[in-house]
């Protein structure tokens, strides 16, 4: 079978789409191929000046796209609440939400709202991002949400009595593992809604495989990977975008490098791990989340 490289993209003109960390690594080359096919493309960034400087990057490279900064810090959840209200405000639908920022086993924190880190960026911000733009992409006519996910979701495991790490300590590898667990489960549980709903909006997720990018930043041996082993961010972006873009792209389907270990290569549909086939832990993940969000359930009907 020939390589998923970006140029299999479909034009994406007229499309709307969100990508969440958008001023660099593959969260930037996945705006930036988006642009080239004409996509309208927001930046979800927390920094003005760097999406700034990502957007003159990108208008350079991809000027057929319209690229903008939609203010985003997903470690707040009052930014994540003026962000979707900026996005409804300013639109009647939302094409693609590719929910790609996150942070990789930094020094021990807390959000702005009191949650571990990790756990509160990669998952719990992007939960309620997703739910309070949910009527926008039902509003178009093929809409998808793709989490970018790690093979670390292998590892992960979910603590309810203690997702902050204050009985345990801080552990980074544990907590970093269990926010990408936890962002398969938040697809699992949201692809189960809004089937029960009769709604088109197709949740399905992605991860990089080893390709090297700022996320790294706190990980000093993982920065110095050799280039044969860790890709570059345009490669690693790759099945981030198949599973935007793929025509053939159903629910729950999740896409990954296609060499040894889905470490490098390129993307391809791959297993869903075992671990977040769980529906009644990714259930409790959903009541805990939109507990910790302050949240109804946009989908409470089409629970079981």
């Amino acid at each position: 079978m020939a390589r998923w490289t970006a140029d299999a993209m479909a034009d994406q003109a007229g499309r709307l789409a969100l990508v969440t960390g958008a001023n660099t690594g593959i969260g930037y080359e996945a705006a930036l191929q988006l642009a080239r096919k004409g996509a309208q493309v927001l930046l979800g960034c927390r920094d003005e000046q760097r999406a700034k400087q990502a957007i003159e990057r990108i208008q350079a490279e991809a000027p057929r796209g319209s690229v903008e900064w939609l203010p985003l810090d997903l470690a707040d959840l009052a930014s994540v609440a003026a962000a979707a209200a900026q996005l409804r405000a300013a639109h009647q639908q939302l094409d693609l939400l590719i929910c790609n920022a996150g942070v990789m086993v930094p020094p021990a924190g807390r959000t702005v709202d009191g949650f571990e880190l990790q756990f509160g960026i990669n998952h719990l911000g992007h939960f309620a991002l997703v739910l309070r733009v949910l009527p926008l992409l039902q509003a178009a006519t093929a809409a998808r949400v793709v989490a970018v996910s790690s093979g670390a979701a292998l590892f992960g495991r979910m603590v309810f009595d203690d997702l902050n790490f204050e009985r345990r300590g801080y552990q980074p590898w544990a907590a970093y593992g269990q926010s990408k667990l936890a962002n398969l489960l938040f697809i699992e549980a949201l692809a189960r809604r809004l089937k029960r709903a009769g709604s088109s909006v197709v949740a399905c997720a992605a991860h990089p495989g080893v390709t090297a990018t700022e996320l790294q930043r706190h990980s000093p041996n993982m920065q110095n990977m050799p280039a044969w082993l860790a890709m570059p961010a345009p490669q690693g972006a790759l099945p981030s975008l198949r599973a935007a873009t793929d025509p053939a792209v159903e629910p729950l389907d999740y896409f990954g490098p296609d060499g040894l270990l889905q470490m490098r290569g390129y993307p391809k549909r791959v297993p869903w791990p075992s671990g977040a086939k769980q529906q009644a832990i990714a259930d409790q993940l959903w009541e805990q989340s939109l507990r910790s969000c302050d949240l109804a359930d946009p989908l409470v009907m089409a629970t079981p």
